[in-house]
């Protein structure tokens, strides 16, 4: 009899937590104004379950504060920058397959093919993706999701909902989330070895990473923003519609500063017609 590991337990015993909690915050919707210009902005915000999401906002801040930022702190001040940096590419180097999944799903072969040849370079020459040999070569990166395959497919998004850690969301992301989740190489390999501690490390670092890389630009946004959850609320759409489209000119203009996406440089020199909701 195989024994389960505590950390898979706990791990599992996690997913099913933010699940119950995600869904329990579905009743908790906002009554929809009887005005109809209020009720016109009501819906353009899409946002039903806006009291469960402010909840959950501001548990997510309570987190960051105590966890996130100090980490990331540290992080950002101790490490020397050639360190971030290798730590960026490494993991950026370790998603490279579930982006190339996403860009032939997408029918995206010459990106598909800017991807293969990154993480074969940079598995090699590049040390395990810590050096990214293939930027220096002049191969740029990109990121792909399968909540943004999803909407090249014709997924509409769905309503707005912040997810307990995780932040924003929509129903077509946080399905995308759950679907990267069982298919990534580096997930099936280490639930095979009974290590699957070793993605809650990889999620935290991950989570380090882009805390520090955006530590500035975050501070300000919340210093600046007369209601700073519906400033990330609409930054986050704008940067899916920016992501979805591969950085084509959209009608809505994603809001600069800020680095969602694993990759450091972004290939904007071919799009795709998709569909952002």
């Amino acid at each position: 009899m195989t024994k389960t590991s505590p950390f898979r337990v706990l791990f599992r015993l996690g997913l099913l937590t933010l699940l119950v909690i995600t869904m329990a915050g579905l009743p908790g919707c906002a009554t929809a104004p009887k005005d109809a210009a209020a009720r016109a902005e009501f819906e353009k915000d899409n946002d039903p379950i806006e009291p469960f999401n402010r909840a959950m906002f501001a548990f997510n801040q309570q987190m960051d504060g105590m966890l996130l930022r100090p980490a990331a702190v540290v992080f950002k001040g101790v490490l020397p920058v050639p360190v971030q940096n290798g730590v960026h590419n490494f993991l950026s180097n370790l998603r490279a397959p579930v982006v190339f999944a996403n860009d032939v799903l997408q029918g995206e072969m010459d990106r598909a093919g800017n991807t293969a040849g990154r993480f074969v370079i940079n598995t090699t020459v590049g040390i395990l993706g810590v050096w990214d040999a293939a930027a220096y070569m002049g191969i740029e990166g990109h990121s792909e999701d399968f909540g943004q395959t999803f909407a090249v497919w014709g997924a509409g998004e769905g309503f707005y909902i912040v997810l307990p850690l995780l932040g924003p969301s929509n129903p077509r992301d946080a399905l995308g989330l759950v679907t990267e989740y069982f298919v990534d190489p580096f997930n099936i390999w280490v639930r095979n070895e009974d290590a699957e501690e070793w993605i809650i490390v990889r999620a935290l670092v991950t989570g380090i990473d882009f805390r520090a890389r955006n530590l500035e630009t975050i501070d300000e946004l919340e210093r600046t923003s007369l209601d700073f959850y519906i400033a990330v609320r609409s930054l986050y759409r704008q940067r899916r519609i920016d992501a979805i489209a591969n950085g084509k000119a959209t009608s809505e203009q994603p809001a600069p500063g800020i680095t969602f996406e694993p990759e450091l440089k972004k290939n904007t020199t071919d799009g795709k017609s998709a569909r952002a909701e």
